[in-house]
């Protein structure tokens, strides 16, 4: 995961330039195309059995939809009407909303800590992408925009979360591209791209975004999320912001502040500090849970 997080740090970059010349729902379109290329003979050089029963079906398709094509399509267009550094800023609500569900849907109350964590750790995330404050005023579908995005990704945690025991990873992988292909074939014929949105920029970016990004990078986290679970997974969203100016520093030249310094440090202490209160807790309730069986 923390290998991820540099992987999907350096995206925000790569796609922002991507989206230059092409619209978002074609670059998830190529994305996920050229991950499929890359994945397939990799299922087909191990196991050409496709394992799959009727009632996984249509959850895959609804893991496809939004942790696939909802969530980039609300990211990528947002980054329209506000910057990388808003943007950001509203994702690090990824893991909140997350330990807000356990709690709502499924009783697992976090700890005062754990809350204070992640709030703490929005600040430290202010502080290192220096957000304006003005910003904020305006770009209302921006902001809507990566509500939803924050919304379709924890959907697509749980929704994956409950797969992970019926499918190898490898295939997981596969089948969710697979149909999250399926699903937007329609809409790349009926707004098939232009010659001229294929610049060198578009296809790099198509390039970068389905071999790393989505070809190596689901495979990493859809195996994590078999092994963490959703919210610690969605915890380690918290360090994207960072990982993204480290990378800005080094490649667009972004120059880093005290307190930008001073924000990846509080971010990456308080993550840590939630993290260790989740996994307590989860050994907690695991150890109840023992207990109380017969």
């Amino acid at each position: 995961m923390t290998l991820l997080v540099c992987l999907w740090g350096l995206e925000y970059i790569v796609a922002k330039k991507a989206l230059e010349d092409i619209e978002p729902l074609t670059l998830v379109f190529f994305k996920y195309g050229v991950a499929f290329v890359v994945l397939a003979p990799v299922k087909l050089a191990i196991n050409r059995k496709i394992e799959m029963r009727r009632k996984h079906i249509l959850p895959l398709f609804v893991c496809a939809l939004f942790g696939d094509i909802i969530y980039y399509a609300a990211e990528y267009r947002a980054l329209s009407y506000v910057s990388v550094a808003v943007l950001t800023i509203l994702l690090s609500f990824v893991p909140l909303l997350s330990i807000l569900i356990e709690w709502g849907f499924f009783g697992r109350r976090p700890s005062p800590l754990m809350l204070a964590g992640v709030f703490v750790c929005i600040l430290g995330i202010a502080l290192v992408i220096g957000v304006d404050l003005k910003q904020l005023r305006g770009g209302f579908l921006g902001y809507a925009l990566g509500g939803v995005a924050i919304l379709a990704w924890n959907l697509y945690n749980f929704f994956t979360e409950k797969l992970t025991d019926a499918f190898k990873i490898l295939d997981l992988t596969l089948y969710q591209i697979a149909c999250t292909l399926i699903l937007l074939a329609p809409y790349i014929i009926a707004n098939p791209p232009s010659f001229a949105s294929m610049t060198p920029a578009a296809l790099g970016g198509a390039a970068y975004l389905g071999v790393v990004s989505c070809a190596l990078g689901f495979f990493i986290y859809v195996n994590a999320l078999s092994v963490l679970g959703a919210t610690p997974c969605a915890l380690f969203s918290i360090f994207m912001p960072v990982t993204a100016a480290f990378f800005g520093r080094i490649l667009l030249k972004e120059t880093l502040g005290p307190l930008q310094i001073a924000g990846g440090g509080i971010v990456i202490a308080s993550a840590c500090v939630v993290l260790r209160q989740k996994n307590l807790l989860d050994a907690n309730r695991a150890a109840n849970e023992g207990k109380n069986r017969p």
